[in-house]
Protein backbone atom coordinates (compact mmCIF):
# COMPACT_ATOMS: atom_id res chain seq x y z
CA UNK A 1 0.00 0.00 0.00
CA UNK A 2 1.06 3.57 -0.65
CA UNK A 3 0.59 5.07 2.83
CA UNK A 4 1.55 8.60 3.82
CA UNK A 5 1.60 9.61 7.48
CA UNK A 6 1.88 13.37 7.84
CA UNK A 7 4.10 14.60 10.66
CA UNK A 8 2.73 18.04 11.54
CA UNK A 9 5.40 20.44 12.77
CA UNK A 10 5.80 24.20 13.03
CA UNK A 11 9.56 24.09 13.56
CA UNK A 12 12.66 21.99 12.89
CA UNK A 13 12.56 18.76 14.89
CA UNK A 14 14.00 15.22 14.60
CA UNK A 15 11.88 13.26 12.12
CA UNK A 16 11.25 9.55 11.41
CA UNK A 17 13.88 7.79 9.30
CA UNK A 18 11.34 6.06 7.06
CA UNK A 19 10.89 8.77 4.41
CA UNK A 20 8.61 6.58 2.31
CA UNK A 21 5.98 6.17 5.03
CA UNK A 22 6.37 9.45 6.95
CA UNK A 23 5.98 12.91 5.41
CA UNK A 24 6.99 15.90 7.58
CA UNK A 25 4.68 18.87 6.91
CA UNK A 26 5.45 22.45 7.90
CA UNK A 27 2.12 23.75 9.17
CA UNK A 28 1.33 27.42 8.95
CA UNK A 29 4.04 27.66 6.30
CA UNK A 30 2.64 31.00 5.15
CA UNK A 31 3.94 32.46 8.42
CA UNK A 32 6.58 29.88 9.41
CA UNK A 33 8.38 29.50 6.08
CA UNK A 34 12.16 29.41 6.27
CA UNK A 35 14.74 28.12 3.82
CA UNK A 36 16.37 25.84 6.38
CA UNK A 37 13.16 23.83 6.96
CA UNK A 38 12.75 21.53 3.97
CA UNK A 39 9.51 19.80 5.00
CA UNK A 40 6.52 19.66 2.70
CA UNK A 41 4.82 23.05 3.08
CA UNK A 42 1.09 23.28 3.77
CA UNK A 43 0.76 26.46 1.67
CA UNK A 44 1.34 24.76 -1.69
CA UNK A 45 -1.52 23.87 -4.01
CA UNK A 46 -5.04 24.25 -2.62
CA UNK A 47 -4.62 25.06 1.06
CA UNK A 48 -5.74 26.87 4.23
CA UNK A 49 -2.24 27.47 5.58
CA UNK A 50 -3.13 31.04 6.60
CA UNK A 51 -5.72 29.61 9.02
CA UNK A 52 -3.18 27.60 10.98
CA UNK A 53 -3.57 29.91 14.01
CA UNK A 54 -7.15 28.67 14.40
CA UNK A 55 -7.14 25.27 12.63
CA UNK A 56 -3.86 23.96 14.08
CA UNK A 57 -2.63 20.73 12.48
CA UNK A 58 -5.77 20.57 10.37
CA UNK A 59 -4.02 22.75 7.79
CA UNK A 60 -1.83 19.71 7.07
CA UNK A 61 -4.90 17.48 6.87
CA UNK A 62 -6.58 19.89 4.43
CA UNK A 63 -3.43 20.06 2.30
CA UNK A 64 -3.28 16.27 2.08
CA UNK A 65 -7.00 16.01 1.28
CA UNK A 66 -6.72 18.44 -1.62
CA UNK A 67 -3.24 17.65 -2.94
CA UNK A 68 -2.06 14.11 -2.11
CA UNK A 69 -2.79 11.89 -5.10
CA UNK A 70 -2.47 8.17 -5.77
CA UNK A 71 -2.29 7.14 -2.12
CA UNK A 72 -4.07 4.23 -0.45
CA UNK A 73 -4.14 5.68 3.07
CA UNK A 74 -3.37 8.93 4.89
CA UNK A 75 -2.41 9.46 8.51
CA UNK A 76 -1.55 12.28 10.87
CA UNK A 77 0.79 12.41 13.83
CA UNK A 78 2.58 15.33 15.48
CA UNK A 79 6.28 16.00 15.76
CA UNK A 80 6.05 14.96 19.43
CA UNK A 81 2.91 12.76 19.57
CA UNK A 82 3.36 9.56 17.60
CA UNK A 83 2.00 6.05 17.04
CA UNK A 84 4.30 3.48 18.64
CA UNK A 85 4.95 -0.19 17.87
CA UNK A 86 5.63 -0.93 21.57
CA UNK A 87 5.62 0.91 24.89
CA UNK A 88 9.04 2.52 24.41
CA UNK A 89 8.76 6.26 23.69
CA UNK A 90 11.35 6.68 20.97
CA UNK A 91 11.57 8.03 17.45
CA UNK A 92 13.07 4.65 16.54
CA UNK A 93 9.98 2.82 17.81
CA UNK A 94 7.26 4.18 15.53
CA UNK A 95 4.53 2.12 13.92
CA UNK A 96 5.70 0.47 10.69
CA UNK A 97 4.25 -0.06 7.24
CA UNK A 98 3.94 -3.79 7.92
CA UNK A 99 2.00 -3.22 11.15
CA UNK A 100 -0.36 -0.77 9.47
CA UNK A 101 -1.12 -3.10 6.60
CA UNK A 102 -1.79 -5.92 9.07
CA UNK A 103 -4.30 -3.78 10.99
CA UNK A 104 -5.94 -2.67 7.76
CA UNK A 105 -6.86 -6.29 7.04
CA UNK A 106 -9.66 -5.96 9.63
CA UNK A 107 -10.06 -2.18 10.01
CA UNK A 108 -10.39 0.94 7.89
CA UNK A 109 -9.08 3.41 10.47
CA UNK A 110 -6.30 3.29 13.09
CA UNK A 111 -6.74 5.52 16.15
CA UNK A 112 -4.65 6.33 19.24
CA UNK A 113 -5.57 4.52 22.44
CA UNK A 114 -8.67 6.16 23.87
CA UNK A 115 -8.24 8.86 26.51
CA UNK A 116 -10.45 8.47 29.61
CA UNK A 117 -11.66 11.32 31.82
CA UNK A 118 -13.67 9.29 34.39
CA UNK A 119 -14.98 12.24 36.46
CA UNK A 120 -16.03 14.37 33.48
CA UNK A 121 -17.96 13.94 30.26
CA UNK A 122 -16.41 15.02 26.98
CA UNK A 123 -18.69 18.04 27.05
CA UNK A 124 -17.84 19.15 30.59
CA UNK A 125 -14.14 18.53 30.03
CA UNK A 126 -14.21 20.73 26.94
CA UNK A 127 -16.08 23.64 28.49
CA UNK A 128 -13.85 23.54 31.59
CA UNK A 129 -10.80 23.86 29.32
CA UNK A 130 -12.14 26.14 26.58
CA UNK A 131 -14.86 28.62 25.74
CA UNK A 132 -18.29 27.01 25.74
CA UNK A 133 -19.86 28.94 22.85
CA UNK A 134 -18.12 27.18 19.93
CA UNK A 135 -19.13 23.71 21.11
CA UNK A 136 -22.75 24.79 21.66
CA UNK A 137 -22.85 26.45 18.23
CA UNK A 138 -21.41 23.26 16.70
CA UNK A 139 -24.42 21.36 18.01
CA UNK A 140 -26.77 23.94 16.52
CA UNK A 141 -25.04 23.62 13.15
CA UNK A 142 -25.21 19.84 13.22
CA UNK A 143 -28.89 19.92 14.16
CA UNK A 144 -29.66 22.28 11.29
CA UNK A 145 -27.43 21.01 8.49
CA UNK A 146 -26.47 17.44 9.44
CA UNK A 147 -29.44 16.22 11.53
CA UNK A 148 -28.56 12.57 10.98
CA UNK A 149 -25.42 13.23 13.09
CA UNK A 150 -27.20 14.83 16.04
CA UNK A 151 -27.79 11.61 17.98
CA UNK A 152 -24.14 10.62 17.58
CA UNK A 153 -22.99 14.11 18.61
CA UNK A 154 -25.07 14.02 21.80
CA UNK A 155 -23.88 10.50 22.57
CA UNK A 156 -20.21 11.47 22.23
CA UNK A 157 -20.71 14.58 24.40
CA UNK A 158 -22.06 12.39 27.22
CA UNK A 159 -19.22 9.87 27.06
CA UNK A 160 -16.24 10.03 29.40
CA UNK A 161 -13.62 9.06 26.84
CA UNK A 162 -12.53 10.12 23.36
CA UNK A 163 -9.88 9.67 20.67
CA UNK A 164 -7.93 12.88 21.07
CA UNK A 165 -5.08 14.80 19.41
CA UNK A 166 -6.35 14.51 15.80
CA UNK A 167 -4.19 11.43 15.32
CA UNK A 168 -5.29 8.76 12.85
CA UNK A 169 -4.40 6.59 9.87
CA UNK A 170 -7.30 6.13 7.43
CA UNK A 171 -7.82 4.31 4.17
CA UNK A 172 -8.17 6.93 1.44
CA UNK A 173 -11.93 6.66 0.93
CA UNK A 174 -12.57 7.04 4.66
CA UNK A 175 -10.13 9.96 4.78
CA UNK A 176 -11.93 11.71 1.91
CA UNK A 177 -15.35 11.12 3.45
CA UNK A 178 -14.17 12.37 6.85
CA UNK A 179 -12.55 15.52 5.47
CA UNK A 180 -15.59 16.36 3.34
CA UNK A 181 -17.82 16.30 6.41
CA UNK A 182 -15.36 17.79 8.91
CA UNK A 183 -14.35 20.85 6.90
CA UNK A 184 -17.96 21.47 5.96
CA UNK A 185 -18.96 21.59 9.65
CA UNK A 186 -15.95 23.71 10.63
CA UNK A 187 -16.55 26.10 7.74
CA UNK A 188 -20.08 26.77 8.98
CA UNK A 189 -18.80 27.14 12.55
CA UNK A 190 -16.22 29.67 11.36
CA UNK A 191 -19.05 31.70 9.82
CA UNK A 192 -21.11 31.67 13.01
CA UNK A 193 -18.69 32.58 15.79
CA UNK A 194 -16.47 35.61 16.32
CA UNK A 195 -13.03 34.69 17.66
CA UNK A 196 -11.44 38.12 17.22
CA UNK A 197 -11.42 38.74 21.00
CA UNK A 198 -10.28 35.22 21.93
CA UNK A 199 -6.85 34.69 23.45
CA UNK A 200 -4.13 33.25 21.21
CA UNK A 201 -4.74 29.86 22.82
CA UNK A 202 -8.51 29.93 22.40
CA UNK A 203 -8.27 31.03 18.77
CA UNK A 204 -7.14 27.47 18.07
CA UNK A 205 -10.80 26.57 18.49
CA UNK A 206 -11.40 24.74 15.19
CA UNK A 207 -8.57 22.35 15.94
CA UNK A 208 -9.98 21.69 19.42
CA UNK A 209 -13.54 21.11 18.17
CA UNK A 210 -12.33 18.72 15.48
CA UNK A 211 -10.92 16.35 18.09
CA UNK A 212 -14.46 15.58 19.25
CA UNK A 213 -15.96 15.67 15.76
CA UNK A 214 -13.79 12.75 14.66
CA UNK A 215 -15.46 10.59 17.32
CA UNK A 216 -18.86 11.79 16.12
CA UNK A 217 -18.04 10.85 12.53
CA UNK A 218 -16.77 7.40 13.57
CA UNK A 219 -19.85 6.76 15.72
CA UNK A 220 -22.33 7.88 13.07
CA UNK A 221 -20.75 5.93 10.21
CA UNK A 222 -20.01 2.77 12.20
CA UNK A 223 -16.41 2.89 11.01
CA UNK A 224 -14.27 -0.19 11.55
CA UNK A 225 -11.28 0.91 13.60
CA UNK A 226 -8.36 -0.40 15.62
CA UNK A 227 -6.61 1.30 18.52
CA UNK A 228 -2.83 1.58 18.63
CA UNK A 229 -0.40 2.74 21.31
CA UNK A 230 0.71 6.35 21.15
CA UNK A 231 3.29 8.31 23.07
CA UNK A 232 4.73 11.76 23.53
CA UNK A 233 8.39 12.27 22.76
CA UNK A 234 10.58 14.53 24.88
CA UNK A 235 9.53 16.34 28.06
CA UNK A 236 5.94 15.77 29.18
CA UNK A 237 5.48 18.71 31.60
CA UNK A 238 3.34 16.65 33.97
CA UNK A 239 3.45 19.20 36.82
CA UNK A 240 2.40 22.05 34.55
CA UNK A 241 -0.38 19.92 33.10
CA UNK A 242 -1.65 19.08 36.60
CA UNK A 243 -1.62 22.79 37.47
CA UNK A 244 -3.50 23.54 34.25
CA UNK A 245 -6.14 20.94 35.10
CA UNK A 246 -6.71 22.43 38.56
CA UNK A 247 -6.96 25.98 37.17
CA UNK A 248 -9.55 24.87 34.63
CA UNK A 249 -11.60 23.19 37.35
CA UNK A 250 -11.55 26.52 39.21
CA UNK A 251 -12.92 28.24 36.12
CA UNK A 252 -9.66 29.95 35.13
CA UNK A 253 -9.37 28.76 31.57
CA UNK A 254 -7.20 31.49 30.04
CA UNK A 255 -3.50 30.87 29.43
CA UNK A 256 -3.40 27.60 31.40
CA UNK A 257 -2.32 25.34 28.51
CA UNK A 258 1.24 24.09 28.11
Amino acid sequence: MNIKILVAAHKQFPMPQDKTLYLPVLVGATQNATDRITYQRDDQGENISNKNYSYNELTAVYWAWKNLKNVDAVGLIHYRRVFLKSAKRSLNNLITQQQIEKMFEKSDVILPTKRHYYIETNYSHYVHAHKQEPLDVTRIIIKQYYPEYLGSFDKIMKKRSAYMFNMFIMKKKNFDDYCTWLFSVLGRLEENIDISEYSVQEKRVFGYISELLMDVWIEQNNVRYTENKWGQLGKRYLIKKAYSFIMRKLGRNENTHF
